[in-house]
């Protein structure tokens, strides 16, 4: 009898215990349908400027892990512009703004200057909050493209009024000198933009302190007379970081009841990239990546947040590899302590000091033949850079942007209709749809 009813009883259980689980693993997937299908109240669009996948593949080996984005990649970005089928930033932020193609070159309008709403017009049109940050100066062409429109991206001081016409609600960046006239060592030819932002009710922050204790309302934050400090030098500095930024952007846009629209851009992997300094893009894609974790651990936290992640471009034509050997010791880059620029500012006239300097800086024994090409270079931080990557067995193909496609990554609500290999105008497109708003381009 003792057996019977044991047997019994354990069978029960086993029963039970599938009952359980499949209840669990439905519910479960009820749970996961619900919140892809979910409504979208925030977007954030962050945008590591000049990243492609072998970016992500050295970084993942400089991190020893993957990435706070890597288990959310959807696909990938066609890059092309209207027209060359290698594009600038302007170009290609103007596409994942508008949705529309122009030439090289140009911010907001068609390649014949026509202006075209942004994504971030379209939400400013829905009574949502908007913001901008960046790590270059504010005014640089992939923020420019969501709050202005002007012919040359080299507009800048014109570029840096309209985000108050158009009502940005947060600004976080470099660029102090396109909001300050000429008298005070500016070159805004409006006059003092942050007098007038404060009387339009901007609190108004220059250094990581006063934006930390920032606690409400519209936020003018500018951090450097021109572009801010390569991560690697931040901590010389009273910038915050950009994981800081995106943390003060949400705090004050998710006030708004009607949600809001935040772009963030990593800026200055792309500046790597053209100097090829992989050090330093490394280390920028560390500041993004902790940029990009503290706006999904938001989103995870609110229900109703999509994040969008895709570059631009690929900037350098970067190489997880190099020079016939079938490795790469991305460790290397772990050494090196400031960009090839620092290095290169603090050569002798005569280069004799190279040796010393390099050394100080990465911690690398240079060859004579290394010493040799950085002395006689046309642009020694370069050579700089290259040596660097060499060791690290990263090669280079350019110095300019390449046409390669770029991976897409989106997690939250609506995340996988981002699937696939799309056009970069399709990213607002697919944006608005998920918020049910109106693009009208």
């Amino acid at each position: 009898m003792k057996k019977l009813v044991a047997t019994a009883l354990v069978g029960g259980l086993i029963v039970s215990g599938v009952n359980v689980s499949v209840d669990f693993s439905a519910a479960q997937a009820k749970k996961q349908e619900n919140f892809d299908n979910g409504k979208v109240k925030n977007v954030i669009f962050m945008i590591p400027d000049g990243y492609g996948a072998t970016y992500a593949t050295n970084y993942r080996w400089f991190k020893g892990e993957e990435s706070s984005f890597d288990a959310h990649v959807k696909g990938l970005v066609k890059t092309y512009s209207a027209n060359t089928e290698v594009t600038d930033s302007a170009a290609a932020g103007t596409a994942m703004a508008t949705g529309v193609k122009t030439d090289n070159g140009m911010v907001g309008v068609t390649p014949d200057g026509e202006e075209v709403d942004s994504i971030l017009d379209a939400a400013e049109e829905n009574k949502k909050a908007t913001g901008l940050v960046a790590t270059s100066t504010i005014t640089h062409a992939t923020p420019a493209v969501f709050g202005a429109s002007v012919a040359s991206r080299g507009e800048e001081a014109a570029i840096a009024p309209q985000y108050f016409d158009n009502d940005v609600d947060v600004i976080l960046g470099g660029g102090r000198q396109y909001f300050l006239s000429s008298e005070e060592g500016g070159k805004q030819p409006e006059g003092n933009l942050i007098e007038g932002a404060q009387q339009d009710g901007y609190n108004y922050v220059t250094d990581r302190d006063a934006l930390l204790a920032n606690k409400d309302g519209k936020l003018l934050g500018l951090f450097a007379q021109d572009a801010m400090s390569p991560e690697m030098h931040r901590g010389e500095t009273e910038e915050p970081s950009l994981s800081e930024m995106t943390e003060a952007a949400i705090g004050a846009l998710k006030q708004d009841k009607d949600g809001f629209f935040l772009m963030v851009e990593g800026s200055q992997i792309d500046w790597a990239g053209h100097a090829h300094d992989a050090a330093w893009a490394m280390n920028d894609l560390k500041a993004f990546d902790e940029a990009v974790a503290a706006a999904i651990e938001f989103a995870k936290k609110d229900g109703n947040t999509l994040v969008v992640v895709a570059g631009d471009h690929e900037t350098g034509g970067m190489s997880v590899g190099a020079n016939g050997v079938y490795d790469v010791k991305t460790e290397v880059l772990h050494n090196v302590t400031a960009t090839g620029d620092v290095m290169a500012s603090e050569l002798s006239e005569s280069r004799d000091n190279v040796e010393e300097v390099v050394k100080a800086y990465t911690g690398l024994e240079l060859s004579e033949d290394e010493i040799k090409r950085i002395v006689e270079a046309k642009e020694p931080a370069v050579a700089i850079n290259e040596v660097v990557s060499d060791r690290a067995l990263i090669g280079w193909t350019t110095t300019a942007h390449t046409g390669t496609d770029v991976p897409l990554y989106a997690y939250g609500p609506q995340a996988d209709t981002f699937s696939g290999v799309i056009e970069n105008t399709d990213i607002p497109k697919k944006m608005a749809k998920a918020m049910k708003i109106d693009l009208n381009n």
